[in-house]
C-alpha cells in the first residue's frame, strides 16, 4: 500500500528504531511513547483492518503474539506486567493494522 505509513516503514522508506524483524513480522519502537516500553508489532504484509483477516492468517496473528512475548521478556516488562492492544477501525482506536506492546508502568482500567 502505497499511503500506508507502516508498508513503508516495513520497505525501509522510513526509518524506524527496530526491536525485531523476520520474515513475517517487524516491530519497532513507537515515536510517540505512551509507557516506557511501547513497541508496535507489525506484519510486513499490508492488512488494513482485524477484520480483513482470513483463516489462513491465523499462524500470522500468533508470531505476533509470540513477538510481543519476547520482546517483553527481552526488554524486561515480562515480570512486572506488560498490555497488548490491538484496535479495530476508527472507534476502536485502530490508524493501521499494528500489535501495541505497552510495560514500564502500571496499566490502568478501564484503558481509555
Amino acid at each position: 500500500m502505497s499511503d500506508c505509513i507502516f508498508c513503508k516503514i516495513v520497505a525501509g522508506a522510513i526509518p524506524a528504531r527496530i526491536a525485531y524483524e523476520d520474515e513475517h513480522v517487524l516491530a519497532f519502537h513507537d515515536i510517540s511513547p505512551q509507557a516506557p516500553v511501547h513497541v508496535l508489532v507489525i506484519p510486513r504484509r499490508h492488512i488494513a483492518t482485524l477484520n480483513d483477516l482470513a483463516p489462513d492468517d491465523a499462524g500470522l496473528v500468533g508470531a505476533m503474539t509470540l513477538t510481543a512475548q519476547k520482546l517483553a521478556r527481552d526488554l524486561v516488562v515480562d515480570g512486572t506486567g506488560f498490555r497488548l492492544v490491538l484496535n479495530c477501525n476508527a472507534d476502536g482506536g485502530q490508524d493501521v493494522f499494528h500489535l501495541h506492546l505497552l510495560g514500564g508502568r502500571r496499566m490502568k482500567w478501564p484503558p481509555g
